[in-house]
């Protein structure tokens, strides 16, 4: 159905397939010893503890150990059971926000068991997929997936999730929702990530763990295992004597630490090493990852092609996604790439040390600790001008490539109300070398201009400038067509903020600022069709908005009678709806990043004031909400009600951390001290109350 393709972002068996091929295939000997745990067993076994955290250090095996997990799981499964399952990687922008898991995890539900669609059909009917990309679609998806739980038809579900750590957006309000389901409902969670206090915080009362550190033992047997599998193997390819396997056998498993990262990529060394220098070769890998990490670059530096190794791997580090080889190839830039066609740069990447991997045409670091090594340790030889520079060259070779290709019309679909869901790239898709650049090319400016001396990218007539005034709606239709509008909005608010007080982007500031609302105002249009770009947007347009000067060649010649318009954009940028009673109340937080609203229906908001979108709902008063506002490091959010309460709330997890009581009538405004440290009310009681914003203790009352 129409509502399951809505919903689906990627298919979590896919993604475990790829993702056991990018780290070697799963062997079963290696994870045995999770299942006779007794944390692990107490979980699967006790109808009392919904919640397991499996944690550990990098390259501990926590993934390849979930992924076995959920394999037995599939074997042990009964009649009525159901098992849904996401594995989040940071590298992968489709798999690294709390949205995408959550879509993902309702998706596979619904396809083990399609009765379950009920639950979203009636709204999916009203909405299509903004039910889950708009304003409220967290929401949504929350509300749907809890009323899914809840269907007595579901019996014995099992939700596993990987690698919580790289979660890159929503983080605590998944955690949220991982230990309210627990609680609420008769689901099971597994869910592993890196020993982080930040993830410990809000399981620590709720979650019962299985550390890998704490079971050592049986981990190192486990890698044993795994060892003693991939020696076979060589034995076997390379025709080893049974000493030289056994001795190989011997320095592996002495020196791996229990870390089967350490042993893989030792193992990929060997792959490549002779027969007769294989224990030379052995012995000179270090212990631990960090020393394998050294060892790996200074290989990589000691290259016949050490420049262009530096170069690629700064590139893949910088890039805010992993890039194509296609796309690769255009962010090199000319120099480099009249050297580099596509086979010369996959032997590039061969070169570095084996840091990077190709997977699906796609550029990965082998693992994030590899890239976190990097980062650490080498900054100087990967980005010897500082990462900026880097960003700056992405940004410059974006501009040179997306002005050389993008045009009108790029897929051919000529009808202006042709829908984004029946759109299907050409081959070849002439947007394939620029996918990248179109989404991200904002973000690299931002960040290029934290270097004064990458300012000139900012001034009037200089490449941003001139790509914005000649290319701007190709842009814009390229970026529908690759769904990346609604992080592009981000990206230029913030450039906006980045740029309001430079002395030479007068220009720049005004294409800027109207390419944005343009962007903002025609979203739901150009959102679902690509070419209203060049219809309702400079139709509708301002008289006096500069895209519809600049573009109005672009205009289409069969509107023959003109609506009368503004000459400029209106003041308000955005209507942020989902309150069911009266607005009391709204703020900014104080990075004007946010912004939290106070309603008549008890209810206290959150937004993301970029994008206009609804991110929390703060419930717990049981009457009007008067006044909110956030503490000075935004981190919390105090309200006060007619229900004669103030509440303190975290700002990050939407949950209620404590209730000052004391006021005997409504209390109708609250605000925290400049320090953060003391609350302040006002009520109808004819008292002000000073409340320690610490432990919720009223410190005094002035009558």
């Amino acid at each position: 159905k129409q509502c399951i393709a809505d919903l689906r972002v990627t298919d979590p068996r896919h993604d475990k397939r790829r993702i056991e091929g990018m780290k070697g295939s799963l062997l079963r000997d290696s994870y045995l010893w999770v299942l006779d745990n007794p944390d692990f067993r107490q979980w699967r076994n006790n109808d009392n503890q919904r919640l397991l955290w499996v944690k550990g250090d990098p390259g501990k095996g926590k993934t390849m150990l979930l992924c076995g997990i959920i394999d037995e799981l599939e074997r042990m499964r009964t009649e009525g059971q159901t098992l849904s399952y996401f594995l989040f990687q940071a590298t992968d922008e489709r798999i690294s926000t709390a949205k995408a898991a959550l879509r993902s995890l309702i998706y596979m539900l619904l396809e083990k068991d399609a009765s379950l669609i009920s639950h979203m059909e009636k709204p999916h009917a009203a909405a299509g997929r903004d039910l889950f990309e708009d304003t409220n679609g967290w929401q949504a998806l929350c509300e749907i997936f809890e009323n899914i739980l809840q269907d007595p038809k579901l019996q014995g579900v099992v939700l596993v999730v990987d690698a919580l750590d790289e979660c890159l957006q929503g983080l605590p309000v998944f955690l949220d929702l991982v230990v309210r389901t627990s609680q609420n409902t008769t689901a099971k969670w597994l869910i592993s990530s890196r020993n982080w206090p930040q993830i410990e915080e809000p399981l620590c009362k709720v979650a019962h763990r299985l550390s890998l550190e704490v079971n050592e033992t049986s981990v190192t047997e486990a890698v044993n295992t795994y060892i003693e599998h991939k020696v076979s193997e060589l034995a076997r390819r390379k025709g080893y004597r049974d000493d030289i396997a056994r001795e190989v056998y011997h320095y592996l498993s002495s020196n791996a630490d229990g870390t089967f990262l350490w042993v893989a990529l030792v193992y990929q060394e060997l792959e490549t090493t002779y027969s007769w220098n294989v224990l030379q070769n052995v012995k000179s890998f270090p212990l631990g990852l960090d020393a394998l990490y050294q060892r790996m670059i200074e290989q990589t530096l000691a290259s016949e092609d050490t420049e262009s190794c530096k170069q690629v791997l700064a590139l893949v580090a910088t890039t805010y996604r992993p890039p194509s080889l296609s796309e690769l190839m255009t962010l090199v830039g000319e120099s480099f790439r009249m050297k580099t066609y596509r086979e010369m740069l996959e032997g590039i990447i061969s070169l570095c040390g084996s840091f990077l991997t190709i997977r699906e045409d796609k550029v990965y670091f082998v693992h994030q600790s590899a890239k976190d090594f990097l980062m650490k340790s080498y900054p100087v030889v990967l980005f010897p001008n500082g990462q900026p520079s880097v960003h700056s060259q992405i940004l410059e070779n974006s501009i040179e490539a997306m002005s050389s290709i993008l045009k009108r019309d790029n897929y051919n679909l000529r009808y202006p109300g042709f829908p984004i869901e029946k759109v299907k790239p050409p081959t070849p898709d002439p947007l394939s070398t620029v996918g990248y650049c179109c989404v991200y090319w904002v973000n690299h400016l931002v960040d290029a201009i934290t270097n004064q001396d990458e300012g000139r990218n900012l001034h009037d007539g200089e490449i941003a400038d001139s790509f914005l005034r000649t290319k701007a709606l190709y842009w814009i239709e390229a970026l529908s067509l690759l769904r990346g509008i609604p992080d592009s909005i981000v990206a230029l608010d913030g450039l906006k903020q980045h740029i309001q007080d430079h002395p030479s982007a007068s220009d720049l500031q005004a294409i800027i600022a109207d390419v944005y609302r343009l962007l903002r105002g025609f979203r739901p249009a150009l959102e679902t069709r690509p070419l209203q770009c060049y219809a309702s947007a400079i139709v509708f347009s301002p008289v006096k908005s500069l895209a519809r000067k600049l573009f109005r060649g672009e205009a289409p010649d069969w509107v023959k009678c003109k609506p009368e318009l503004s000459e400029r954009w209106s003041a308000c940028e955005a209507t942020l709806e989902g309150h069911t009673a009266s607005v009391l109340s709204a703020a900014f937080s104080p990075d004007g990043r946010r912004v939290v609203s106070a309603s008549g229906d008890k209810t206290v908001k959150l937004w993301d004031a970029a994008t206009a979108t609804y991110e929390a709902t703060l419930e717990g008063h049981t009457n009007r909400v008067w006044s909110a506002a956030f503490s000075p490091d935004g981190r919390r959010v105090v309200s006060a009600s007619d229900d004669n309460t103030v509440k303190l709330w975290d700002a990050a997890t939407a949950t209620c951390e404590a209730t000052l009581q004391g006021h005997t009538a409504s209390v109708r405004s609250a605000a925290f001290s400049p320090d953060g440290r003391r609350v302040v009310s006002a009520s109808w009681d004819k008292t002000v109350k000073l409340w320690d914003a610490a432990t919720a203790t009223c410190e005094a009352t002035y009558e």
